[in-house]
């Protein structure tokens, strides 16, 4: 299974990186726009990311207008509603507007920073997306 995560934070890369690395291949971008080319590009290649961590606050293109952007690239290509990546969004902010739009604009989960790993495990499970749990 494939994982994208996307955060300007080296660290909090590093951290989900490493929680995440025995269940799927990771890959790491620091920015909206970046992530927006690889998902098109891995849409067009035929291997759609399972999974995508995805920042708010972030330089260049922020978390939300790049969950807005995915989910229409996702549409353009013929993935539908509920089909594409699964895509958590992760930020300090835990206020009610920010959780509000991520839901609207079609993300899955929300989790707040630092990241609880257990809560983000158990996230993935609800989803059915920790390769190997039970």
């Amino acid at each position: 299974m494939r994982c994208l995560i996307v955060d300007d934070d080296l660290t909090c890369r590093k951290v989900l990186r490493l929680s995440l690395a025995p269940f799927y291949t990771i890959e790491e971008v620091a920015n909206g726009m970046v992530a927006l080319e690889r998902v098109g590009q891995s849409i067009h290649d035929g291997k759609p990311y399972d999974l995508i961590i995805l920042d708010i606050m972030m330089p260049i293109m922020d978390g939300q207008s790049a969950l807005v952007a995915i989910r229409s690239t996702e549409c353009q290509q013929g993935i539908h509603p509920g089909q594409g990546a699964k895509i958590i969004m992760s930020s300090a902010l835990g206020d009610t507007q920010n959780i509000r739009t991520a839901f609207r604009e079609q993300g899955d989960g929300y989790i707040t920073k630092p990241v609880d790993i257990k809560k983000l495990y158990q996230l993935l499970r609800d989803f059915e997306q920790l390769p190997g749990s039970p």
